[in-house]
């Protein structure tokens, strides 16, 4: 272990950006001197990890030490079994401190609406809580020098995008705010409730959205607690949009959607845009891969520093987002319904200013 430079963390292992990016770091020889920790739902069935770990075995020269983990997001008591059992090994010696933490982790749904046996809604739980909880446990095993929290996003998140003006997913004004005076709707899944809108997959994409906004406000009101703690103050939080993919997270739409727009437009086309228009909306994950590795770890070129606190990426140059993610009142109220909702003590996270 003196040897390696640090750990690289990364949820959703197993999903189709997820993969990509482990089988980058697990075969390219720049990277081979970090810790992977992959974290999956279940490890027994982590399919596309495991080709991804297996495709690295037959690149010479390539020695890459990893571990997979079993991490249910959907619930907050797996969270924190997995957070503690890490620290514990860090703080033991037996992996490296934490350079990176990717919060790839994504869930959506399309005509459903789920809640977790908190009676907290599923999409908001699983792509936003629950890794806001998995980050503020695992401050203490961060590098303290040059660690970095990655929040990927979404263009889902901004009512204003022009993917959301064309889909008209946010055309009623009342759904451009996601926000008001308490985070309770959103946890609770009463804004944008599925069983009141038609079509379906509207109200179901807008709580995804809203889900990834309250992620990518941490950009500004985590850094700004972390600027704040003398001994944290060098840790960086960023977001990046990696664009349209043909993934798995789209498997609960309907069949001719993931078949037109995803496995055509994004999955053969996209091949084609992505090398007309690099962070245009269709991507391909290999390519999100490499602009998430170099959000997490480069230090150049532009808009990449040193330290890039508080940026948000559109793949490999900087982007815009939604407006709400930039308001400190709403990163507030985000903030204090995390830990109402997370029932988060002061003994479980090394963050000074936490409450």
């Amino acid at each position: 272990m003196s040897n390696q430079k640090g750990s690289i963390l990364v949820t959703g292992a197993n999903g189709g950006l997820g993969s990509a990016i482990v089988s980058r770091i697990v075969s390219v020889p720049d990277l081979e001197t970090y810790h992977g920790i992959f974290t999956v739902r279940e490890t027994e069935s982590a399919t596309a990890l495991d080709a991804a770990l297996g495709a690295s075995s037959s690149e010479p020269g390539v020695f890459q030490s990893h571990e997979k983990i079993s991490l249910d997001l959907s619930q907050l008591g797996s969270v924190r079994e997995v957070a503690a059992a890490i620290n514990a090994r860090v703080e033991a010696g037996a992996v490296p401190p934490i350079s990176a933490i990717i919060l790839n982790a994504g869930f959506t749904e399309y005509d459903t609406q789920t809640w977790n046996k908190d009676g907290l809604d599923l999409t908001f739980v699983v792509n936003y809580l629950a890794h806001w909880l998995l980050v503020l446990l695992l401050l203490r095993s961060m590098d303290r020098e040059r660690g970095r929290i990655v929040w990927i996003s979404s263009w889902s998140h901004n009512p204003e995008h022009p993917q959301n003006i064309m889909n008209g997913s946010f055309k009623d004004d009342s759904c451009k705010t996601m926000i008001t005076d308490a985070l309770d709707p959103l946890a609770k899944g009463l804004w944008s409730p599925t069983a009141s809108e038609k079509p379906l997959w509207t109200a179901a994409y807008r709580r995804y959205g809203a889900s990834k906004m309250c992620g990518v406000a941490m950009i500004h009101e985590l850094q700004r607690r972390l600027d704040q703690d003398p001994v944290l103050s060098k840790i960086s939080v960023l977001a990046i949009d990696p664009g349209g993919m043909n993934t798995g997270i789209v498997r609960h739409s309907p069949w001719l959607l993931r078949f037109l727009v995803f496995q055509v437009l994004a999955g053969v086309l996209g091949r084609l845009l992505v090398r007309l228009y690099p962070n245009g909306s269709w991507r391909t994950p290999q390519k999100s891969a490499r602009d998430v590795l170099a959000a997490a770890l480069d230090c150049g070129p532009l808009p990449l520093t040193e330290q890039p606190k508080g940026v948000y990426f559109n793949g490999s140059e900087l982007g815009d987002y939604n407006p709400e993610a930039k308001d400190p009142e709403k990163g507030r109220v985000i903030w204090e319904g995390s830990l109402r909702f997370t029932q988060l003590q002061g003994t479980e996270t090394i963050l000074r200013n936490w409450q």
